[in-house]
């Protein structure tokens, strides 16, 4: 199928490991596959290619439908740009080389934050469900509140009620945003970010939910992604912790609940473990 499509012979592809996606990749070609049926984000992030700023991510070389067997898959192949994504949490990365990284996916970011997309474009960021992401003080509340049928410990509830409190009554839709920009949707190559992947949940919003991901998933360098945030930004750093754990707030309280909701207490445990670090530890106050 992909040498069909690119018109060329994609020479051997092995498989990558995606929790949404079959990805198949080649010397200098890497396709994503997904049933048509499973959901729309792909789609998205297709409609969304041609219009991103240069150099941002990687090219669309085709995209489309194919019947494959009894199923209909949708695909999109893109040139295959060097690197690897330098992982969750920035593992083995050291000092200077997170220093490094951090500051150009800060600038990439405020690429894309400044961007001036086409109305086709805006179209598509501002076609998007519900990601479980901070839309304001009253969803946020709404939440908590769900929550409490579910008899979560008195100290989780008290200090989200906190976090809730200190939380702005809305947040804007005017910013392109990735929205998923933890460190697996990054490439770099010889310490240097050569790419941001996966626009499938882009839209519109605060550019504090990219400056969350990027400083949540830095790992034992949150505390260097945020200074440089703070820094690039001219967010005050004790301000950007603020927002930092609002947006945490929002997302587990999402998670949380669509677990307990869907598939019970054991399904949530995890997630509620995370609850207590964010607000008994206070992990964005330590």
């Amino acid at each position: 199928m992909v040498g069909e499509v690119i018109g060329r012979d994609p020479g051997p592809l092995s498989t990558a490991a995606s929790g949404s996606h079959l990805v198949f990749i080649g010397a200098d070609v890497v396709t994503k596959v997904i049933d048509t049926g499973r959901h729309s984000r792909l789609v998205r992030e297709i409609a969304l290619a041609p219009h991103l700023p240069a150099g941002l991510t990687a090219p669309l070389l085709a995209s489309g439908i194919q019947e494959l067997a009894t199923r209909e898959v949708r695909f999109a192949c893109y040139d295959r740009v060097p690197g690897t994504p330098p992982g969750m949490g920035l593992p083995d990365v050291d000092e200077p080389t997170a220093r490094r990284l951090v500051q150009q996916a800060v600038d990439r970011l405020l690429t894309l934050h400044g961007w001036e997309p086409a109305d086709a474009a805006r179209a598509v960021l501002l076609d998007v469900d519900d990601d479980g992401g901070f839309t304001g003080r009253d969803t946020l509340v709404a939440r908590i509140e769900k929550l409490k049928a579910h008899e979560l410990p008195r100290p989780v509830l008290d200090g989200l009620a906190a976090i809730a409190e200190r939380a702005p009554e809305h947040s804007p839709r005017t910013t392109p945003l990735h929205a998923d920009c933890h460190w697996s949707n990054w490439l770099a190559h010889n310490g240097d970010i050569t790419a941001l992947l996966d626009f499938e949940w882009a839209r519109l919003g605060d550019p504090l939910d990219d400056w969350f991901f990027l400083i949540r998933f830095s790992g034992p360098h949150l505390t260097l992604a945020l200074t440089t945030v703070s820094q690039a930004t001219g967010i005050p750093a004790d301000d950007l912790r603020t927002h930092c754990e609002t947006r945490e707030a929002a997302y587990l309280t999402a998670d949380v609940l669509t677990a307990l909701e869907n598939s019970g207490p054991q399904a949530a445990a995890g997630r509620i473990q995370d609850l207590e670090t964010l607000t008994v530890q206070r992990l964005w106050h330590t």
